[in-house]
């Protein structure tokens, strides 16, 4: 008889329990030491090993030859238990019997002694699915049951079982499993089985459980298909999930309000998943942003490699905040209308990207103030002299001579150009000083040119005494080049305005380090 993967490899001692140490080793040692409770509530999210520690406590509390805590797997308590040959263990679904008679049998049954065992144990699974009546009818019981009676609760929504429950039980709470031990149980689990896992794809899998042991052990032998080399691409064609470079790039496709890219997206989706999977990403990936925008060490929460982390920094900066929390609410409004409309999937996709991109052709609160951060900064560019780095190229043929602002890089062979307009040559002895804090200049700069934050950031950056000059000094040739441009040095300016680094519009000098290492483009990128 063939036996799903989970089923075949759960646990059958504390020790194997992954993830659950602060639960399972309470539970052994009150097992070891004769101090088991009377009832026990296991809460936690799905897949995350409530049942399984509530099975393995009903063999730890009755086996013949404990080993310090554990079940011996090998007497004929353990045997009888992991067989179903006896009726001391009893395993109740409260989502099927849920009724205050079926409480009421329960109620009548734990005043029998046990039949084989040394206590009758009763597994409440989902117990929050009973009914009011059915609660107040366990609550006696609950509280005060006869010596030879186990109660163990578990439910994955704890917010519905009653205060006078929860207080009548010993509360363990089940923590998401992390994604490392979820990787190493199914390497195990494919060692065991004789298949072939790339680490990369055990890690994908590891993510799309999201902290579900038994959905990732289901989705592995999906992908699996019955011997079959498991690798991250098998994953992605078999679960239907997108790649973190699909992702950013929609993302960025939105922030640069390419709508011919975005069709094609989901026509691409369409074609080939159920695009609500497609849509339940990219509000994760949105959530993502928003941490990554504002939290310095945002890998340890999302659990992201450094070439996904660098990817998702330099897409969030594309994106203002009030721009962000707009776009995830009209993600989430779409998320519930698919809910309910599963035939318009793909309209409700095709229009809210739109929402998306147009603020303008939505008259939502959250709308017009996605409208107004975009404004702000406009005003303050023009305020300040400015041109905005994203005006288009019409408008600007009818920007003067005087409002463009231009590179004086300064280099080995090129002293700096004096200019009379410049504020360069006025503070070209003015002390420097460097820039303590650049993510608001990266932020700002991310929204305009998502193509320098790179260069960006690698480079050292000083601000002159009264704040009117900004130096960089990248620290490779290639980086210099790149940030050497008109137009990138008019996008810096910027940012430094609108980041509140300055008050003015700054002058920028782009300025060769002491000494720069003579490479190529190609070694400049990849760091060779």
């Amino acid at each position: 008889m063939h036996l799903a993967l989970y089923r075949k490899y759960r646990p059958s001692v504390f020790d194997d329990v992954c993830g659950q140490e602060h639960i399972t080793t309470v539970l052994k040692y009150q097992a070891a030491e004769g101090r088991v409770s009377h009832a026990y509530l296991f809460c936690g999210s799905r897949g995350t090993g409530k049942t399984t520690s509530a099975k393995i406590l009903a063999k730890a509390v009755n086996c013949l030859s404990p080993v310090n805590g554990n079940p011996c797997g090998k007497c004929e308590a353990c045997v009888a238990i992991d067989s179903g040959a006896t009726t001391d263990v009893v395993e109740m679904d409260a989502a099927s019997n849920n009724g205050v008679d079926n409480i009421r049998d329960l109620r009548d049954e734990v005043t029998y002694a046990p039949a084989m065992l040394k206590k009758r144990v009763y597994i409440i699974d989902e117990v929050h699915m009973l009914s009011t009546s059915a609660f107040n009818a366990l609550l006696k019981t609950l509280e005060e049951p006869p010596e030879h009676v186990l109660f163990i609760l578990a439910t994955t929504e704890l917010h519905k079982l009653p205060a006078t429950i929860i207080s009548r039980c010993q509360r363990f709470d089940f923590r998401r499993i992390g994604i490392d031990d979820i990787k190493k149980r199914l390497h195990f689990i494919a060692d065991a089985e004789g298949i072939t896992l790339e680490d990369s794809a055990a890690e994908r899998i590891a993510r799309i459980a999201e902290g579900g042991m038994r959905d990732a052990v289901s989705l592995f032998e999906l992908c699996s298909g019955g011997g079959a080399a498991v690798t991250d691409e098998h994953v992605h064609d078999t679960l239907g999930v997108s790649g973190y470079t699909a992702l950013c790039d929609t993302a960025k496709a939105v922030a640069k309000r390419d709508m011919k890219t975005l069709f094609k997206v989901i026509a691409e989706i369409a074609e080939t998943k159920d695009v609500s999977v497609f849509w339940q990403e990219l509000i994760s990936f949105w959530r993502d942003m928003l941490v990554a925008k504002y939290a310095e060490d945002f890998k340890s929460y999302l659990d992201i490699t450094e070439s996904e982390a660098e990817m998702l920094r330099e897409t969030a900066a594309m994106f203002p905040l009030g721009v962000l929390v707009y776009q995830s609410g009209v993600l989430d409004d779409a998320m519930k209308t698919m809910v309910r409309s599963p035939a318009t999937k793909r309209i409700t996709a095709e229009l809210s990207l739109v929402k998306m991109c147009q603020p303008a052709a939505d008259s939502s609160p959250e709308a017009l103030l996605a409208r107004i951060s975009e404004l702000e900064d406009k005003v303050k560019l023009l305020s300040a002299g400015a041109v905005p780095v994203y005006q288009s190229a019409d408008e600007a043929k009818n920007v003067s001579a005087e409002q463009v602002l231009v590179a004086v890089p300064v280099t080995d062979e090129n002293a700096p150009v004096k200019d009379e307009s410049s504020s360069i040559a006025e503070n070209g002895d003015c002390g420097f000083l460097p820039v303590d804090d650049i993510s608001a200049v990266v932020e700002k700069l991310g929204q305009t040119t998502p193509s320098m934050v790179l260069f960006f950031r690698e480079s050292k950056a000083e601000i002159s005494d009264d704040g009117t000059t900004v130096r960089l000094i990248p620290d490779k040739s290639f980086a210099y080049q790149m940030l050497s441009k008109e137009e990138t040095v008019r996008a810096i300016a910027e940012a430094f305005l609108l980041s509140g680094v300055c008050d003015k519009l700054p002058s920028v000098i782009v300025e060769k380090a002491q000494e720069v290492k003579k490479t190529s483009p190609a070694d400049d990128l990849f760091g060779f």
